[in-house]
């Protein structure tokens, strides 16, 4: 495993990312008064509803990430194809995350956010398709 440390670091910075937004998210709820779970209105212009979002986005792109990228370890995914990987959807998460918090029309549904969700989630394809190539071979 110590040839994919790159690769680890990068997927406990994704889980890293998806514990501080689940905190920023609560405390941002307390500190405004609003109850746990879902943000009322759902409009992309409540700054709570973004937090609320960008966390759920975190954890809904998290599993399909990492247990292939687990999996890629286990059958031998070439250590720098698997970090360039990891990496990649580390900064499209980021990217991501920026973008929606920011506001503005990018948060609500705009081009660039969207094209990054997709980017992120074609990453994932390419890691999954890597993957199963590799435990074939």
């Amino acid at each position: 495993m110590e040839v994919y440390w790159l690769s680890i670091l990068g997927v406990l910075a994704l889980c890293l990312l998806s514990v501080a937004l689940a905190i920023y998210s609560g405390s941002s709820k307390g500190f405004a008064g609003a109850l746990s779970g879902p943000v009322v209105p759902a409009d992309d212009d409540n700054r709570l509803y973004r937090i609320d979002r960008v966390h759920m986005n975190s954890v809904e792109a998290l599993a399909p990430f990492v247990v292939p990228a687990a999996l890629a370890m286990m059958v031998g995914v070439g250590p720098a194809t698997l970090a360039t990987l990891v990496w990649l959807h580390l900064a499209i998460r980021l990217v991501h995350l920026v973008i929606y918090l920011r506001g503005g029309n990018a948060a609500k549904g705009g081009n660039v956010r969207t094209i990054l969700y997709v980017s992120g989630a074609l990453v994932t394809l390419a890691l999954i398709v890597v993957t199963e190539w590799t435990a074939a071979v």
